[in-house]
C-alpha cells in the first residue's frame, strides 16, 4: 500500500482531505505540531526519518488567519510559511520522497480587477493586507519550480480559493469571512457589524471540492505549474452576508464598519486549467455550502454545552 503523509492533517482543510483518503482505503500518518516542529529543520527531518518511505507528502501546514491576524502578525506570518515551505522542500528531497504536493494561496496574487488566471500571479504585488503571507507560499511556488528544474524533483502545487465548509475555524481572533459572518449573525441579538464596505467580490470553494481537486492533481500532475481551484462563481461580500442573515434566520440590522479594511476589492479564480488538466468542476453550490456549514457550527456547539454538563 502507498504510504502517505499529511502535514496540517487535523486543520480544516487536512482533516477533510484525511477523511477522504481513509475513506479510499488509505491510512495517511497525520503531522501533528506537538510530535514535529516543522518550523525547524530537526523537526522536519525527524518526520521524514520515523516514517521511512513515502509516496506522497500532502503540505498543508500553515499559519494563516484573515485581515485581522495578518494586519497584527504579518512577520510572524511570513517566517514561519518561509521556514516550513523551505525545509520541507529540501528535505523531501534529500530523503526521495515520490511526490511533493504543496497547497498555496489566493492570496500569492496581486491586487488587481480582472479574473485571476495562474499566469497572473507575477503581474503584481499582493493586496498588502495579507502581502507577507501571499509572498511567502509564492516563494513556495518558486523553490518547487527551481527543483524540478534542477533535480527533477516531482511536485504539485495548487491554488485554492477562500475555502468554507464543517469544521472551519470560528474563532473571532483568526477566522475568515464566512465563518466570522455564521458566527456573528447566531450569536447576535438586533445587530451585526461586519468589516469594511461589503463592495468587495471573492470566490468562494466548498472544502470538499478543493480536496477533490487536491487528489486529481496529486493523481495527474508531475510538475509544479500552479492550478487555480476555485468556484467558477463571484460573490459580492454584502450579497454573502444577505444569504447568511437569511439562511441563520437572523432579523436584526447589519451595519458595515468602513473603518475596516475591505481587502482586495476582486479576487475571482479562472479554473480552466483545472477542467482541462484534471477534468475537475465544484459540484456545491455556494447556499447548499452555506447551510451545511451553519448545520455542523450548530451542531458542533450543541456538543460543546453537553460535554460541560
Amino acid at each position: 500500500m502507498e504510504r502517505v503523509v499529511v502535514t496540517g492533517g487535523a486543520g480544516f482543510l487536512g482533516s477533510h482531505l484525511v477523511d477522504r483518503l481513509r475513506a479510499m482505503g488509505c491510512d495517511p500518518f497525520v503531522v501533528r505540531s506537538k510530535d514535529y516542529d516543522l518550523r525547524t529543520e530537526a523537526g522536519v527531518k525527524a518526520l521524514l526519518k520515523d516514517q521511512g518511505r513515502i509516496d506522497y507528502l500532502f503540505h498543508l501546514a500553515a499559519t494563516v488567519g484573515g485581515i485581522g491576524l495578518n494586519k497584527a502578525h504579518p512577520g510572524l506570518l511570513c517566517y514561519e510559511n518561509v521556514v516550513m515551505g523551505t525545509l520541507l522542500v529540501e528535505q523531501a528531497r534529500l530523503h526521495d520522497v515520490g511526490k511533493l504536493i504543496c497547497v498555496g494561496t489566493v492570496c500569492a496574487y496581486p491586487r488587481s480587477e480582472y479574473i485571476l488566471r495562474e499566469e497572473h500571479l507575477w503581474d503584481g504585488y499582493p493586496d498588502p493586507t495579507n502581502a507577507p503571507y501571499g509572498l511567502a507560499k509564492r516563494m513556495l511556488l518558486v523553490l518547487l519550480q527551481s527543483y524540478w528544474q534542477e533535480y527533477r524533483f516531482p511536485s504539485v502545487f495548487v491554488i485554492p480559493t477562500n475555502l468554507y465548509g464543517p469544521r472551519d475555524n470560528f474563532d473571532p481572533a483568526t477566522s475568515h469571512v464566512i465563518p466570522a459572518m455564521i458566527k456573528k449573525f447566531l450569536e447576535a441579538d438586533d445587530e451585526v457589524v461586519l468589516w469594511g464596505s461589503g463592495d468587495p467580490t471573492r470566490d468562494f470553494l466548498y472544502v470538499e471540492d478543493a480536496v477533490e481537486g487536491i487528489l486529481l492533481a496529486a493523481e495527474r500532475c508531475q510538475m509544479p505549474d500552479p492550478i487555480n481551484l476555485g468556484s467558477g462563481d463571484e460573490t459580492r461580500i454584502s450579497v454573502l452576508a444577505h444569504i447568511i442573515q437569511n439562511l441563520t434566520g437572523f432579523r436584526g440590522r447589519i451595519r458595515w464598519d468602513t473603518t475596516k479594511p475591505d481587502g482586495q476589492p476582486r479576487r475571482v479564480l479562472d479554473i480552466s486549467r483545472a477542467r482541462d488538466l484534471l477534468n475537475w468542476q465544484p459540484g456545491t453550490p455556494l447556499e447548499k455550502g452555506l447551510r451545511k456549514t451553519i448545520r455542523w457550527y450548530q451542531d458542533d456547539k450543541q456538543r460543546r454545552m453537553e460535554c460541560k454538563v
